[in-house]
């Protein structure tokens, strides 16, 4: 594409989305500095809607939307405890890191939203059904687990399924979307997906999104070449059976896996997402313009730094978000209604951006025990943060982020630990740690072990607390620029005078986790259970401390 079409192009696309002036401060890629991978987008009305994974978070599945594509705000979550094996619990060992539901597709058909999505440690597939993306999410679930799969409902009002990794299956579902239709289409329709990008195949191609335009009938995927980058392919057919041809459409800096779709006025769009580190894994909004019913995607083969299109509000959104846990008093008296039961829970408890690590225990978490803190009890003896039930989490993001606690360490036991950590496989925490009936703030990092093993704990340095203190303040700096991936660690006994502690982390993405990193507040016992811990507040700013 020539630089003069290029330029047209993007103008278009400005005018498209904002119908505003360019001389308006301008959105830029990446579009969300922030773990949000695996995008599929639909567009009801002028409104967009946008699903992503959050794996072993609940609840998952987060649904966002968005006005003009660059500002999104989370609307709901889909998955509210669907179902609780051990491993999605942290219950007797088990855990579900690294799984989780994976790749969700999102569709819109005659006034309905549809959800369909994988899990990795159920081994099931679901389909989730609503008409109100903020409200409860009906649900279906079958055998087998179709992986990375995407809906796709015909013009003849059949209902498929396509999915797989290399070989991709297209199989027709039941009218009620409850499993696959006995003597319904089942078959391979394309084999070796990622041949077509060249070269020796390293991951073969999956993430599947079907969409049809002009009578033809479109899969995009990722492949990933050996020695190569991350590469967006697609794949059309004017017959949903095919055959189907494919060709390489995108190929920059590893931006690849997500969705392609039509906007206001006919114009089509992608979001692609690219690895990123530590931060995870970041969505960039590219303009897409057809020739010959193919797709054309970026500026010049390229993902544009800037974006034409006004932005409206903050970067991210109620993605993350400050909370200094006062609550109504109606909602209040709604909490203290809850069944006092481990999967007791309601979305209204914590702002859209709080996600637990895992489904938590309600009967050792409180909003009521002290109105306007945050209480984590122990339940049982766990040997690291990554073993707690009760961790509640939020993003990291970039290019840098900061987020501040007050805890109230008083009520902890011999043993206890609790403060605010940056969570991955190689996390590292800044908190309080009980020994022989004294207090100490502890920096902690993470010492992953073989295969096999367990995980261990490093404390890396312990400062003694004041006989009379009960209050400290814990802070966690994250800085994401140009991949640096450092985080540091501080506490202060008066909230202004900060003292740094510890060393820095060298914040790693790893895929046991398979999770951008997240601030998080914890406790967890090691000898004895039913210590409690008060958090006060959590703050968050894109702004970090320089002592």
């Amino acid at each position: 594409m020539s630089t003069r079409v290029s330029l047209f192009c993007l103008a278009l696309f400005a005018l498209a989305i904002s119908g505003s002036s360019l001389a308006q401060e301008n959105a830029t890629n990446p579009n969300i500095w922030a773990d949000v991978p695996d995008m599929s987008v639909v567009r009801v009305g002028d409104a967009y809607y946008m699903s992503s994974t959050t794996m072993h978070m609940f609840p998952g599945v987060p649904i966002m939307r968005s006005k003009n594509l660059v500002d999104w705000e989370i609307a709901g979550y889909c998955d509210v405890a669907t179902e609780v094996p051990d491993a999605l619990a942290l219950r007797n060992g088990q855990s579900s890191y690294g799984r989780g539901t994976w790749a969700s597709s999102l569709r819109h058909k005659d006034g309905v939203f549809y959800l369909a999505v994988f899990s990795g440690t159920t081994g099931k597939t679901y389909i989730y059904s609503t008409r109100d993306v903020a409200g409860k999410w009906d649900v279906k679930s079958f055998r087998p687990m179709c992986h990375d799969c995407s809906l796709f409902f015909d013009d003849d009002g059949k209902a498929y399924l396509i999915y797989g990794a290399g070989d991709l299956r297209l199989t027709e579902l039941k009218e009620d979307l409850s499993g696959f239709k006995e003597g319904g289409f089942n078959e391979i329709v394309i084999r070796d997906a990622g041949k077509v990008a060249g070269g020796r195949i390293g991951l073969p191609a999956e993430g599947s999104q079907m969409f049809k335009r002009n009578g033809k009938y479109y899969v995009c995927n990722i492949s990933w070449p050996q020695g190569d980058m991350r590469t967006e392919i697609i794949f059309r057919s004017d017959k949903i059976e095919g055959p189907y041809e494919g060709r390489v459409i995108f190929k920059d800096r590893g931006i690849a896996q997500g969705t392609l779709f039509e906007g206001v006025d006919g114009n089509w769009f992608a979001y692609l997402f690219r690895d990123s580190g530590a931060v995870g894994r970041i969505p960039y909004l590219i303009p897409v313009k057809w020739e010959d019913d193919w797709p054309i995607l970026g500026v010049d083969g390229k993902a544009p730094e800037t974006l034409p299109i006004p932005r409206e509000g903050e970067p991210l959104g109620n993605m993350v978000a400050s909370d200094e846990f006062e609550r109504s008093p109606e909602l209040i008296e709604k909490l203290e209604a809850l069944p006092k039961e481990e999967t007791a829970y309601s979305l209204d408890a914590f702002p859209l951006a709080w996600q637990w690590n895992h489904v938590p225990d309600s009967r050792y978490w409180s909003l009521t025990a002290r109105p306007g803190w945050l209480r984590l009890t122990t339940s049982r003896v766990d040997a690291a943060v990554t073993d707690a039930r009760n961790t509640i989490t939020q993003r990291t993001f970039g290019p840098t982020s900061e987020a501040t606690t007050a805890l109230d360490f008083s009520g902890l036991k011999e043993g206890d630990r609790a403060g605010i950590v940056a969570l991955q496989r190689f996390y590292g925490s800044v908190g309080v740690a009980k020994r022989d009936g004294k207090f100490f703030v502890a920096q902690t990092v993470a010492e992953p072990k073989g295969r096999g093993e367990p995980d261990g704990v490093k404390d890396v340095e312990l400062a003694p607390l004041p006989e009379d203190a009960s209050v400290v303040y814990l802070k966690i700096s994250c800085d994401v620029t140009d991949q640096r991936d450092v985080a540091l660690f501080y506490w202060s006994l008066d909230g202004g005078d900060w003292r740094e502690i510890g060393e820095p982390l060298h914040m790693r993405y790893t895929l046991p986790h398979f999770m951008g990193y997240r601030f998080g507040l914890y406790h967890y016992a090691t000898e004895e259970v039913g210590g409690g811990a008060d958090f006060d507040y959590y703050r968050v700013s894109p702004k970090i401390t320089k002592l």
